[in-house]
């Protein structure tokens, strides 16, 4: 009989770093699909919410300890969506749709998580250009809240859904005895 949990640790493992190594890298090129949730998205597919939780909070802290102390609130975010994902999950297979879905789902969790924290860490300003947006719109009335969480969605929109549809494809590629490590069966997940 295979060791379970080293499977489980092995691959939890890769997630944190596929999640570090893929922000780092989408964040230096400047591309709206940040991919920073995708290992947390796989694990929580895989094997559930909690060792997705665990990823998420994980990624972001290690990522802030040796990158970016800023990226340690973050961590909330990244939480939420191995938990939602993995809670998702476990009552409805992991299609293209519900992928889609948990997409846009996410594309609002996020920012009024994320929002609050950004507002916190940045004054509620990113350091892009997106943050045109957001001085136009307090210009206009809005309030630093609502504007910084406009701009959110919308950037969530773009890298929430990629990254649901990314880790769907990823995980119908994957060969059923990937799953047989994990005591699962591919075809109950997707």
């Amino acid at each position: 009989m295979k060791n379970i949990k080293t499977y489980v640790i092995s691959f939890c493992g890769v997630a944190i770093a596929m999640n570090i190594v893929l922000g780092i890298i989408t964040s230096a090129l400047g591309i709206p699909l940040y991919l920073d949730t995708l290992g947390t998205v796989l694990t929580a597919v895989v094997l559930g919410p909690l060792p997705a939780v665990i990823v998420g909070g994980l990624s972001n802290i290690i990522t802030g300890l040796l990158y970016s102390v800023t990226d340690i609130p973050f961590c909330l975010v990244n939480m939420a969506v191995g938990l939602i994902v993995g809670l998702a999950v476990r009552k409805r297979k992991f299609t293209f749709v519900t992928a889609v879905i948990l997409g846009v789902i996410l594309s609002f969790v996020c920012p009024a998580i994320g929002t609050p924290i950004g507002i916190y860490v940045y004054g509620g300003l990113n350091g892009t250009f997106s943050d045109v947006l957001v001085l136009s719109l307090v210009q206009g009335g809005s309030t630093i809240f609502q504007a910084s969480f406009l701009r959110n969605v919308m950037s969530n929109l773009i890298d929430k859904v990629g990254t649901l549809i990314i880790a769907w494809e990823l995980i119908r590629l994957m060969p059923m005895s990937f799953f047989e490590n994990f005591g699962k069966n591919k075809n109950e997940l997707i």
